[in-house]
């Protein structure tokens, strides 16, 4: 590999790493937990626990469901979901198995989305998390597939891990797939594309750039740029780096980051980390340059004056995206006002308007405090 296209930072000084694995990494072509593969590893993983603590966020529930059921393919998200029923167990007893002869004891952590919208139980994971740290076990965290409806899902591990790295407090997300870093354009298309070695901003051409799922996997390129995005938005150094590849371990356990490295970009309040990972953003606002200047530079609420559309399906309370004039997500926040109250006043005009904006319950449509700029430099 070309020097020019490793990353010159380094582990020094990071305590608590968040290592996500995929089921691309994990399972064979056909279907099924690869063995040979989870035991190399399992033998990385105990080298790199030995110099940080670790958390694993690991995928595999659908491809080791296969194993038992090799003749039901995962067409759908029921069969997935029956599929992670039958197969976690099987994967959390092979990382057990595999885990053993190195003294490491392993516990299983499930997640939905539920888990963390509310507060309380946010803490709670986060406490739970921390608890078994302190004792020196490794967390094996997963979605909790078999009942997660669209309603609660996270989506995708790669998200998962990003939310998991910031319950943590982690240092680094290292997200270990089947490819080895971000490039320039698609090497498959472009044999002499450059890996990038440092990403120092994640914009929207970026996410915009992803790719799509594999058959085993759920996540692309995209969401593993949407993950270090918000890890990085929140205090965490994400990296993407190949799991199979010689020179991520070389890299690792000599105590530099392999593949391509996310430089966090500043933290958050615990609360505003919250308000950015406990939900999906129910919908969109669309604000005016005066409103978006306000926001950004100005420190300020988003009044329901700067609002020049309105997306989504949306109640009083919850998560929405804020929009700039070309659609890039600048920020996200609570609202104060359902979706079906402020469409209708959208559409008037004049005085009007103004009148209807007025008497509102909340002078503010989402009040700084609860306000997460993602593009502070828009």
């Amino acid at each position: 590999m070309d020097p020019s296209q490793e990353t010159a930072a380094t582990l020094e000084g990071a305590r608590r790493l968040v290592v996500k694995v995929g089921s691309s990494s994990l399972s064979r072509p056909e279907g099924g937990l690869d063995e040979a593969r989870m035991a190399r590893l399992v033998e990385r993983l105990v080298a790199l626990r030995r110099r940080h603590e670790l958390v694993l966020v690991s995928s595999g529930a659908v491809a080791a469901g296969r194993d038992v059921l090799p003749d039901r393919p995962p067409q759908g998200l029921r069969e997935k979901q029956a599929l992670a029923a039958v197969g976690q167990g099987r994967l959390i007893q092979a990382y057990e198995e595999l885990f053993r002869p190195a003294g490491v004891q392993v516990a299983q952590v499930l997640l939905t989305r539920s888990d963390v919208r509310d507060r309380r139980r946010y803490l709670n994971t986060r406490l739970t998390l921390i608890t078994l740290l302190a004792w020196g076990v490794l967390p094996i965290v997963n979605e909790n597939d078999t009942v997660a409806v669209e309603e609660i899902r996270l989506g995708d591990n790669d998200t998962l891990s990003a939310l998991v790295a910031i319950l943590v407090d982690a240092d680094l997300l290292l997200m270990l797939s089947d490819v080895d870093g971000l490039y320039e354009a698609d090497p498959r298309r472009a044999p002499g594309a450059r890996r990038l070695a440092t990403v120092a901003r994640i914009g929207p051409e970026l996410l915009r750039s992803g790719g799509s799922p594999g058959p085993l996997g759920s996540g692309g390129i995209a969401t593993k740029l949407e993950a270090a995005r918000l890890a990085t938005r929140s205090g965490v150094a994400a990296a993407l780096a190949h799991t199979e590849h010689e020179e991520t371990w070389h890299r690792l356990l000599a105590g530099r980051i392999p593949g391509t490295y996310f430089p966090a970009r500043g933290g958050l309040s615990a609360r505003k980390r919250w308000i950015v990972f406990h939900d999906r953003p129910r919908g969109w606002v669309q604000v005016d340059a005066g409103a978006q200047n306000a926001l950004l530079h100005g420190g300020k609420s988003l009044l329901p004056v700067g609002v020049t559309a309105v997306g989504g399906s949306f109640g009083a309370g919850d998560l929405l995206a804020v929009l700039d004039g070309d659609g890039r997500e600048i920020a996200r926040g609570l609202v104060t006002v359902a979706q079906a109250e402020l469409e209708p006043i959208l559409a008037l005009e004049g005085e009007e308007r103004r009148r209807a904006l007025a008497a509102l319950p909340h002078a503010e449509l989402i009040h700084r405090d609860n306000l997460v700029l993602m593009e502070e430099d828009a």
